[in-house]
């Protein structure tokens, strides 16, 4: 129960990664916020919590709604009155298609989820986090951005952008108590793999549940890595 007394903010947490990392913050004793678009994918990890013996907060929401999200920070501390970690794992891989037949809308919407929505998120949670006695912040990121590929053009631009957004934040942060990573948990059988790579044979694949306990390590106040990317191990392995 390292984490007991404290708060997490999980995005993304409806299912995959971000539903497994929620259950593991919450096993180890945070009460988490879990958000997410998809209200019953949220209501199924608040279960899972619960079942556990943990404590969650709903709160669905939509990471391209600006004014929604900006009020984030300021609801976590009038509710909570401390914001511990946060969890940036929400993503949307888009269309898969040339990068001139990049559509308008399918731009917004990967721009507005995996890099704006980041921004946001560090602007309103940015101060709790750094005011917090051992305040983490964990960002998903993918090795695509090391290995440009093609049709993935705007997914891999906004994971780069989140680098150089993160790393930019980590070495304003230096000299505070909060931890700054990125954390690449490599390939996982989750919907969005499976969306992407209609073929592959998921069984070959970690789970969600085998990459969490990893993303929940960074969260700990043991946690010393700042501004670094950080390949996630399988627990299982």
């Amino acid at each position: 129960m390292e984490l007991s007394g404290k708060v997490a903010v999980v995005t993304g947490a409806s299912r995959g990664i971000g539903a497994a990392t929620a259950q593991e913050l919450a096993r180890r004793g945070a009460h988490v916020v879990i958000t997410g678009r998809t209200e019953g994918g949220l209501e199924e990890t608040d279960d899972a919590i619960r079942t556990a013996g943990g404590t969650a907060t709903l709160l669905p929401l939509d990471l391209r709604d600006g004014a929604a999200l900006d009020l984030l920070g300021p609801s976590i501390l009038e509710r909570f009155g401390r914001l511990d970690i946060l969890v940036s794992n929400a993503a949307s891989p888009g269309t898969l298609t040339p990068v001139p037949h990049i559509l308008p809308p399918d731009w917004d919407e990967v721009v507005g989820v995996n890099l704006t929505a980041a921004w946001r998120l560090i602007r309103t949670c940015g101060p709790l986090l750094i005011a917090a006695a051992a305040g983490r912040a964990v960002f998903v990121t993918s090795a695509i951005v090391l290995r440009p590929t093609a049709y993935w053009g705007a997914y891999g631009a906004t994971k780069a952008g989140l680098h150089h957004l993160v790393q930019c934040w980590a070495a304003e942060t230096r000299i505070t108590r909060l931890r700054v990573n990125l954390a690449d948990p490599g390939p996982v059988a989750t919907r969005l793999r499976r969306s992407a790579f209609p073929g592959e044979d998921p069984s070959n694949l970690p789970i969600p549940a085998d990459i969490a306990p990893g993303i929940a390590d960074l969260c700990g106040p043991a946690e010393t890595r700042h501004g670094e990317t950080i390949r996630i191990t399988p627990a299982a392995a």
